[in-house]
């Protein structure tokens, strides 16, 4: 049997287009489970960020979550010899009731503690714990965290 050029060439590009098309079909669509090439993907959970509310020289020694609304920042300035919270809302929004409260655990000393209405957090708070562990605790509307620990 003999082709023509034309069958040949015909068959030639049937074949590459062919390739073509195979080469660009991504191999885990075509063994993934229906389900699985249509769920949407999951949303990215945003997390608070320390906002720098403490000032010059103090920097994150600690956080905890609170609840998923936002975090507690625990910061240490070396050279005062001073610890700082703040409590940080994930987004900004309408007011809410929002605090922040820190404690140099073993000095006698009262607690400090900032609440109220806020639109993305609540303090900065200060005390003096060089030599002592501190304890934080806050509060974005129901939801609350809190720990103990960076014992400068």
């Amino acid at each position: 049997m003999r082709l023509s050029r034309t069958t040949t060439a015909t068959a030639l590009a049937v074949l590459a287009l062919g390739g073509a098309v195979a080469a660009t079909t991504p191999a885990a669509a075509a063994t993934a489970a229906p389900e699985a090439a249509t769920a949407p993907p999951a949303p990215a959970t945003a997390a608070a960020v320390y906002n720098g509310a403490c000032g010059t020289g103090y920097q994150v020694v600690g956080s905890t979550p609170v609840g998923n609304s936002g975090a507690v920042f625990v910061t240490w300035n070396q050279s005062t010899g001073k610890n700082c919270a703040v409590t940080v809302r994930t987004t900004t929004g309408a007011k809410i009731r929002m605090s922040v409260r820190l404690e140099a655990v073993g000095t006698g000393t009262a607690p400090v503690e900032d609440s109220g209405l806020y639109t993305s957090y609540a303090g900065p708070v200060y005390v003096a714990a060089r030599g002592h562990c501190v304890k934080w605790s806050g509060t974005i509307g129901a939801a609350s965290g809190g720990d103990t620990g960076h014992c400068g």
